[in-house]
């Protein structure tokens, strides 16, 4: 009698455990799905808040937390993000995060972005050398190209060092398919190869 509920308690725990993962997924699903819509209207707002910038005497001007500061698209891969200021949780349930203290997209030095394995950046696991990434901004459009691919522990931390030249560093959790928290970094790293043509301009919208 005791085995017959003891396995009636662990069949409910363990549908009870499946519905809880079921749900959360959802959840993560319907919020990045709904962060990127909002993202995108932000962006193509004329007005604040898509590119607001705030700066204290002596320093130069950064985007809020939370506001969309790019869209970025990887034509070979089908892959259009927008891009929001800041790494934390909440940015990156909306959508790839840009670190704060890196440099802005088409400026020089390292421009990271991080994003989650299991939405925005699960395109990467298809991402390869030579590869184009276009970068847009309100200050016009880029072009980076992927030059190396890796995958790092997460204390290795090179890739959010800061260059002489201007590079485009996307990070997100490896492997793709792990579940759980993934022990590894995955690390796509481009070099700007210069202003998008209006050609590559149109293929990306």
């Amino acid at each position: 009698m005791n085995a017959d509920r003891t396995r009636t308690v662990l069949s409910y725990l363990l549908l009870a455990s499946g519905t809880v993962l079921v749900f959360m997924g959802t959840r993560t699903v319907i919020e990045s799905y709904f962060g990127q819509s909002a993202a995108a209207r932000d962006f193509s707002a004329a007005a604040p808040p898509a590119t607001s910038l705030v700066s204290l005497p002596g320093q130069v001007q950064r985007p809020r937390f939370g506001d969309t500061i790019a869209k970025l698209t990887i034509p070979r891969l089908d892959t259009q993000l927008y891009v929001l200021e800041g790494d934390g949780e909440r940015e990156l349930r909306r959508g790839p995060g840009h670190l704060a203290d890196s440099a802005l997209p088409g400026k020089h030095g390292n421009c990271v972005i991080a994003g989650h394995r299991d939405t925005h950046f699960r395109a990467l696991k298809d991402i390869r050398k030579g590869d184009d990434i276009l970068v847009q901004t309100d200050e016009g459009q880029f072009l980076y190209r992927v030059n190396s691919t890796s995958i790092v522990s997460p204390s290795d931390t090179r890739a959010l060092r800061q260059t002489r030249g201007a590079v485009l560093s996307l990070i997100t959790c490896y492997p793709f398919y792990y579940v759980g928290n993934a022990p590894k970094r995955f690390v796509a790293e481009a070099t700007l190869a210069g202003e998008v043509s209006a050609e590559l301009s149109g293929k990306a919208k």
